[in-house]
């Protein structure tokens, strides 16, 4: 699952592959969602080769998720 993450007085935007099954995927949803209502001040997020990226709450812009499969890819290895 691709996740893109925008982030206030950026104008680039965040962006994560995170892998799993769908009940790992809910795990993140929910993360994200209790970000949003405010109930955690950091977003903690960690995408499929490891690497870990803190954005705070209250910055988040808009969060978006999709489906890596249906976007087409350019480049090497793609």
């Amino acid at each position: 699952m691709d996740i893109r993450i925008g982030v206030t007085h950026s104008s680039r935007d965040i962006s994560l592959e995170v892998e799993g099954d769908e009940k790992s995927q809910a795990a993140v949803r929910k993360t994200v969602e209790e970000a949003l209502a405010g109930k955690v001040e950091v977003l903690w997020m960690k995408d499929k080769r490891g690497r870990e990226v803190a954005i705070p709450a209250e910055k988040i812009a808009f969060v978006e998720f999709g489906a890596p499969d249906g976007e087409r890819r350019l480049g090497f290895g793609a």
